[in-house]
């Protein structure tokens, strides 16, 4: 496709008719999602954002997507880092999800609370896991940043064993929620 076709693409989908705003929103209010904060530093500072967005999209080669919107006070430095470690969050950790979410604070003030790997990234301290990923696409959709990542070292510092509830933390309307034994559904 050339930038032409893709120019004409984007002009015709924006003349389409389309679900207003809130009501898409209000779909995804009763979608829950699992909890993550993504972190990056692109050479001018660490930054992080939460977000619900992660999902999995390949084992072979292990390839996640992640979205990141343009109002995020992150997304500059997010959207030119060519290194991203994606922390997956439990109800342990719903301080730092909190942390995530909270604009116009310094993410990173609390230096005990996070440290850097190796390689520089930042990372939260005692998070559920983590994996550090190479960004290996971006595409631009709407308002928001496609990011498409691979795996490349991760760790796990607690996870529930096959079958058992565990901690998971989910945002479902606009709240935290924990997954456990009792919101368990048999068959």
């Amino acid at each position: 496709m050339t930038d032409v076709d893709a120019q004409i693409n984007a002009i015709q989908l924006a003349s389409t008719p389309h679900l207003p705003a809130d009501d898409f929103k209000a779909l995804f209010r009763g979608h829950p999602g699992g909890v993550t904060v993504i972190s990056a530093d692109a050479g001018y500072g660490p930054v992080a954002l939460t977000a619900s967005s992660v999902a999995s999209v390949s084992a072979e080669p292990p390839l996640l997507v992640f979205s990141i919107s343009a109002l995020s006070s992150a997304s500059d430095v997010l959207s030119r880092a060519a290194t991203v470690v994606v922390h997956f969050l439990d109800v342990h950790d719903v301080d730092v999800a909190k942390l995530g979410a909270t604009g116009g604070i310094d993410r990173f003030a609390q230096a005990q609370s996070w440290t850097r790997l190796s390689t520089g990234e930042p990372v939260f301290d005692n998070v559920r896991a983590w994996v550090r990923c190479a960004v290996v696409d971006r595409m631009q959709a709407g308002t928001s940043t496609i990011v498409v990542a691979r795996a490349l070292t991760s760790h796990i510092e607690r996870d529930a064993q096959p079958g058992e509830p565990g901690d998971a933390l989910v945002y479902h309307n606009r709240t935290w929620h924990r997954l456990g034994e009792h919101s368990r559904l048999e068959g």
